[in-house]
């Protein structure tokens, strides 16, 4: 028996099934709820996030059941039997709303919408959150690696630094984020990427010296030979070895690849093995170099015109430095087919009552102007004003601008309806959007806050609740 797949719906935080078991006691159980998914927060400081990690969890969601080994350790932890044996059968049988993977989203918008009855809503609520907050983390990190590196090739190098397995999903959203390639097999095979690598400093160290080591590896990978040249001394030993050997390929009808920089000043010596490789007529061969690269220093070393190719970007891309998660929550906007609110002292924390949906504004050059939160059964094309959801006093008119909805069903009856697309495919749709984002919104410093406003129905329905509530 695969223990993994038997007991998926294990993959939860222990208070869901404490309130399940309540609910089902409490004959709650079969009462509708909606519940909605969002973020306050970019991360990194961002003018966006990239939505990822969609297609992981409704697989994950037509997964989710519990084995006879499931049932069994909920038995040993106090779970009542009758409760028990409502879980031995239990599939999530609501609907999932969402926006398309590979979106650009922004804080307080309900990007997915989780519909079915209290228990198996909340139940899914640790799995989305695991699931979704990490993989739109690193998909949005690599797209600000993909912005700031002007088209040059980007891989993923993360699997060593990685938290544990977090790895797979991470190097698949890298990819989505704007990747080219990663080094991590496992996620290549799985996810159909291109995997990437060829040598680490030990391959060299094992040979006793370094020309050996570089001709030894061109006689077996002459096709794709990319030789690392700073494991000894770059400038005098490195790639004077690197031009040998690239000499020596030539005789016999290949190229030399390219050459990888792993320390030391990149600015520097990228320039000077640009030059020592140009003057022994090897312009064709690539510079590539890595380390504790983020778009930062990338951006550092394109401004310093830095004659690199592509960059091998790690630790932190695949941890998402330097924010450990996106802040995304799962909160209840929906009971017994009433909207209902969280409340909160700061108006910022206050939930958006009801089930809504998201419509994207489009100026005349088709490009994003401004998202509204709306209610479910209003009509798009007759909301002409959004308002702040903090402050009311700001306003913005949607007159004459193009709308867009951009949430949709895609889960339903226990099955995932939305048609699978692969990874290149969401980042190729990513790069779409992406460019029809403004320039202001993609800035690292100080980048323009893009407008998201609720409905005046949405408002009044809000303030409606606040209302009764303060009573």
């Amino acid at each position: 028996m695969d223990k993994t797949i038997e007991n998926f719906g294990l993959y939860l935080d222990l208070y869901e099934l404490t309130m399940a078991q309540g609910y089902f006691f409490s004959d709650r159980n079969n009462i509708h709820a909606n519940f909605d998914y969002f973020f306050r927060k970019n991360p990194f400081n961002s003018g966006y996030t990239i939505f990822a990690g969609l297609e992981d969890f409704l697989e994950l969601v037509e997964k989710f059941k519990f084995g006879d080994q499931s049932i069994d350790y909920l038995y040993k932890l106090g779970f009542k039997s009758e409760f028990l044996d409502f879980l031995k059968t239990f599939r999530f049988n609501g609907k999932i709303y969402s926006v398309n993977e590979g979106e650009i989203v922004l804080p307080n918008e309900p990007i997915i919408v989780v519909e079915g009855n209290l228990i198996e809503t909340q139940l899914l609520e640790s799995l989305l959150l695991n699931i979704i907050n990490f993989e739109s983390l690193i998909a949005t990190k690599a797209r600000r690696i993909r912005y700031t590196a002007k088209g040059k090739k980007i891989a993923d190098f993360g699997l060593r630094r990685a938290q544990g397995l977090a790895a797979i999903h991470a190097s698949r959203a890298a990819i989505i984020g704007g990747c080219d390639n990663t080094s991590n097999v496992l996620s290549a095979f799985l996810f159909d990427l291109i995997p990437t690598g060829t040598q680490a400093h030990s391959w060299i160290q094992s040979f006793g010296d370094e020309l050996t080591a570089f001709r030894k590896f061109a006689e077996l990978y002459p096709h794709n030979c990319v030789l690392l040249v700073d494991t000894y001394n770059t400038l005098k030993s490195g790639i004077p070895n690197a031009i040998v050997v690239a000499k020596e390929l030539e005789e016999k009808g290949y190229k030399l690849s390219a050459i990888r920089l792993d320390s030391g000043d990149l600015a520097y010596l990228s320039k000077q093995a640009r030059i020592m490789l140009d003057e022994a007529n090897l312009n064709y061969v690539k510079i590539i170099v890595s380390n504790q690269l983020d778009e930062y220093l990338i951006k550092s070393l394109i401004d310093q015109e830095s004659p690199i190719d592509g960059f091998g970007v790690g630790t932190s891309l695949i941890t998402g430095q330097k924010d450990a998660a996106l802040d995304g929550v799962y909160k209840i906007s929906k009971v017994d087919n009433k909207p209902t609110i969280k409340l909160s002292e700061d108006l910022a924390k206050v939930t958006l009552p009801g089930k809504k949906k998201i419509i994207r504004c489009f100026d005349s050059e088709n490009k994003f102007y401004a998202d509204a939160i709306v209610l479910e059964e209003e009509n798009m094309h007759e909301i002409d004003l959004i308002f702040h959801p903090h402050n009311i006093n700001k306003k913005c008119s949607l007159k004459n601008y193009y709308k867009e909805a951009i949430i949709s069903k895609v889960f339903e009856d226990g099955k995932i309806i939305q048609k699978k697309k692969s990874v290149k495919e969401i980042s190729e749709f990513l790069n779409f959007r992406f460019l029809q984002l403004p320039d202001e919104h993609k800035r690292f410093e100080f980048p323009h806050i893009y407008k998201v406003g609720i409905s005046k129905k949405l408002l009044d329905l809000r303030d409606e609740l606040l209302k009764r509530r303060d009573k």
